[in-house]
């Protein structure tokens, strides 16, 4: 088997197949993984048009800043850049704890707190929760991230999992193997939501939840 950083590092997915997980239009992924111009991307990809499951993980929370807290992308790059002189990160977005006043970004450094985006030191007003709370560690030492169905909101169920550990890190429902493709697939050829629970023994609402996930996924990609 793989070691654990070695799988969280494979290049597994393509720009537009993580951008459908993500739920983010394929250019905004695009623009940050790739830039544009004379701007630099945000993010460093494992490989040429290629995210490993470390940087699905860190668009994931860069979306965060960019749907919940509206932090502007030039000061999240302005931000990353200032905090590489004071902590040396592979991925910042995923290793470092940010907070944010709906403005700028912060950090925690040897006591005080940072303001990235302007240099100086600013009272915290808010904390980016919503999207951190989808990330949870595995005992394993890899991460797993539940991503949002529909729209980010408190009450989205984490009934889906993404595990590079798990199908090859593509979508399962949540604490088995199960593909959610598959159960979709047989949803599509016509088998109820009582019979294919019953084969997998799981709840029907896992499995309608695996099907409204195929299907937004579906939609995106039209």
């Amino acid at each position: 088997m793989k070691a654990t950083n070695e799988i969280m590092e494979t290049p597994i997915y393509g720009l537009t197949e993580a951008a459908h997980y993500l739920r983010v239009p394929p250019n905004t992924l695009r623009y940050w993984v790739q830039g544009g111009g004379s701007v630099s991307p945000l993010i460093t990809l494992a490989a040429p048009a290629r995210l490993s499951f470390s940087n699905l993980l860190e668009c994931h929370m860069l979306s965060s800043m960019r749907a919940i807290y509206d932090v502007r992308i030039p000061k999240v790059r302005k931000s990353l850049a200032t905090l590489a002189r004071y902590v040396n990160h592979k991925h910042p977005l995923i290793e470092q704890v940010f907070h944010t006043d709906r403005r700028d970004l912060f950090i925690e450094h040897l006591g005080e707190i940072v303001n990235l985006s302007k240099g100086g030191q600013f009272e915290i007003k808010g904390m980016w929760e919503l999207y951190r709370e989808r990330v949870e560690p595995d005992p394993k030492g890899f991460s797993k991230l539940y991503p949002f169905v529909l729209e980010p909101k408190p009450n989205e169920p984490k009934l889906i999992l993404i595990n590079p550990a798990v199908s090859f890190g593509k979508p399962v429902i949540a604490g088995t193997g199960i593909s959610t493709a598959v159960v979709a697939s047989r949803f599509n050829a016509r088998e109820s939501i009582g019979d294919l629970a019953e084969e997998y023994g799981v709840t029907p609402k896992q499995i309608e939840e695996a099907v409204r996930w195929e299907q937004r996924t579906a939609a995106l990609a039209a």
